[in-house]
């Protein structure tokens, strides 16, 4: 042990003198979730809706007065009032405005008439989200619109829908946090692990370990324990300082944040021992640098970081099975936006408990005593 201790010892050492290391490592990743939280997620609002109404009758004017509203009330939209189609739908496709709704002719005469009265959404489906919100807000208007106001029943044999929420409204920057958790563990580790060994290699003082007796279990013990120091530090003031900013209730609870630095430990051991199997046998000291891109873009999309598994295709949710991230963020998930107890993430820590324990155990196989 005291072998080991040694070689912590001098990486610790080492990473005490690189303070722009710590810093870009520490800052970056608390960058990445407050510009992405806002970034994505929000509610979107302020779209610019033009109406084009061509009939002018009662109850033309009663849509128009409920577009009115929501615009005054959920700023969801805001409403243009247009006389020619032709114009708005021009100012559309230049992207003056997000949607078209025309009223036709006729529209009134069809309501009185219960003829089938119709009006149309124009819109600009090039983005999605702004497309799907506008048809989501004229779809709820039309269907307010639609409502009988009154009815001679006392007890309606319709049936209704109660939606309960078991948990409060989550913004999409608490439900970034944990990716962003397991981000900032991961980059310490590529950075203050895996890019460091290659350089050590690279640099000749490798060879200094060779001439030891030291094992080769003790030496990536050595290696993967110093690592695990450093990814759980950064671990644990994302943690800290990112549920401060995301606005995490409670986030200082000592049992949940126990919990968390348990789920941070083990993350970081499994993404350590990890890197180690993939760099073991590296000696070109631009393989990591060059592969960490790769790295980031398998690991953290397919492992419902940013979007939930079941929008992924079969052969990305089959990666997502393997992934250590997928584990490491559902525990995350678990204790941040739940505060669940040790029964939710028992399989998560299972699982990376295995993980690391296959991970170090081939690289240790793999690891050559030899330049």
């Amino acid at each position: 042990m005291g072998r080991v201790w040694a070689i912590i010892e001098r990486e610790m050492r080492r990473f005490r003198r690189s303070k722009m290391l710590i810093v870009m490592s520490l800052i970056m990743p608390i960058v990445q979730l407050v510009v992405l939280g806002h970034a994505f997620g929000g509610n979107v609002k302020h779209l610019r809706l033009a109406i084009v109404d061509q009939d002018h009758g009662v109850p033309a004017v009663r849509i128009r007065e409920m577009a009115s509203a929501i615009a005054s009330g959920a700023h969801t939209i805001d409403v243009v009032d247009y006389t020619d189609q032709g114009a708005a739908i021009s100012d559309l496709r230049n992207g003056h405005v997000n949607g078209v709704l025309t009223i036709p002719p006729e529209f009134s005469r069809r309501v009185f008439a219960k003829n089938q009265p119709r009006v149309a959404l124009i819109e600009d489906d090039t983005d999605t989200f702004v497309s799907a919100t506008m048809a989501g807000v004229v779809g709820s208007m039309v269907g307010a619109y639609n409502a009988p106001t009154l009815t001679s029943e006392r007890v309606s044999g319709a049936t209704n829908l109660d939606v309960v929420e078991v948990y409060p409204y989550v913004p999409y920057i608490q439900y970034l946090l944990p990716g962003s958790i397991v981000m900032s563990i991961f980059m310490m580790v590529m950075i203050g692990g895996g890019i460091i060994f290659i350089d050590d290699k690279a640099r000749g003082l490798h060879e200094g370990y060779l001439v030891t007796p030291i094992t080769r279990f003790e030496l990536i013990a050595g290696f993967n324990l110093s690592g695990t120091i450093k990814a759980v530090m950064a671990g644990a003031v994302l943690m800290t300082i990112g549920s401060v900013i995301a606005g995490i209730p409670h986030p200082f609870d000592l049992l949940r944040l126990a919990r968390l630095m348990l789920v941070i430990v083990i993350t970081a051991f499994a993404l350590i021992s990890m890197m180690f199997l993939l760099m073991v046998r590296v000696t070109d000291p631009l393989v990591p640098r060059a592969i960490f891109g790769v790295l980031n873009t398998l690991l953290y999309f397919p492992s419902g970081a940013v979007y939930p598994q079941q929008g992924f295709p079969k052969w990305m949710q089959f990666i997502a099975a393997v992934d250590p991230f997928t584990y490491s963020v559902h525990a995350f998930k678990c204790l941040l936006l739940k505060n669940t107890g040790m029964s939710a993430i028992l399989w998560d820590l299972t699982y990376l408990t295995v993980f690391s324990a296959v991970a170090m155990t081939l690289a240790t196989r793999l690891f050559r005593r030899t330049l």
